[in-house]
């Protein structure tokens, strides 16, 4: 589906991140990695390798100017061209009620959140269109609910989505398209070791703790990051050719939109 692509990827860590990386060589891109960490984006490199693919590993604060022009750069110094861009990288407000948070940490998440999506889509614009490529956003299923002490987290997740669609529609006439893709739950590190944490509370197993989660999803499972990230390869292939402005829920059926 993306074979000899070059798909960008920021915010690798070792839940999505890496998954949307590692899919998408397998489905034939060549994969530059971005992140703050730069053990981590050794590690991922080493595993597209290992699947016949090449990958370039750039250490980037994407909340940093320069960080951010030497990622499009090192880009395009290492393939030549650009496909597709994926904003993965993300920073959790304080999950805590909007009339007590902190406005300088609300102002923060913004920042990575959505201040960092758009310089970043602006500095790869030039090579997308020459590609004729797309973007993709990682957004959240905190967008279908109002849950209390999830506001901050909303408010960023909310014009992050925004943001996708009015680029969408001014990107469009360059033959770009950006799209955004909401999870639910993604069952990796973090949250098994929350539900472990839940588990060790309630004095039951973690495996309860899932199934009680689970039970309230159509699917009665919770996604896992390749199958997120195989949304993200659906979204970047030439199969969604016809879309873009799109926020494609992939949550096993926790919310319906």
């Amino acid at each position: 589906m993306l074979q000899d692509k070059v798909v960008v990827v920021s915010g690798i860590g070792p839940g999505l991140g890496r998954a949307i990386a590692v899919r998408s060589a397998h489905a034939g891109a060549d994969v530059v990695l971005a992140a703050r960490t730069e053990s981590r984006l050794a590690e991922v490199a080493k595993e597209i390798a290992g699947l016949g693919r090449r990958a370039v590993a750039v250490p980037t604060d994407i909340n940093d100017e320069a960080a951010a022009a030497h990622l499009v750069d090192a880009s395009l110094d290492a393939f030549g061209r650009v496909d597709a861009l994926v904003h993965n990288a993300f920073a959790i407000p304080p999950i805590t009620d909007l009339s007590d948070v902190d406005i300088d940490a609300v102002r923060a998440g913004f920042e990575t959140n959505v201040i960092a999506a758009l310089r970043l889509t602006r500095l790869f614009t030039p090579a997308l269109e020459q590609s004729r490529g797309s973007v993709v956003m990682i957004n959240s299923a905190v967008l279908r609910h109002s849950r209390r002490t999830f506001g901050a987290y909303k408010m960023a997740k909310s014009s992050l989505l925004a943001l996708a669609q009015s680029l969408a529609t001014e990107l469009g006439p360059r033959g770009i398209r950006v799209n955004s893709v909401a999870p639910g739950y993604i069952w990796a590190d973090n949250l098994k070791w929350y539900f472990a944490y839940l588990a060790q509370q309630r004095g039951v197993s973690a495996e309860e703790i899932y199934a009680e989660t689970a039970a309230t999803i159509d699917l009665r499972k919770l996604p896992e990051p390749d199958e997120i990230a195989d949304a993200v390869v659906f979204l970047v292939s030439n199969m969604a050719r016809a879309i873009t402005g799109a926020c494609l829920d992939v949550n096993c059926g926790e919310y319906h939109h």
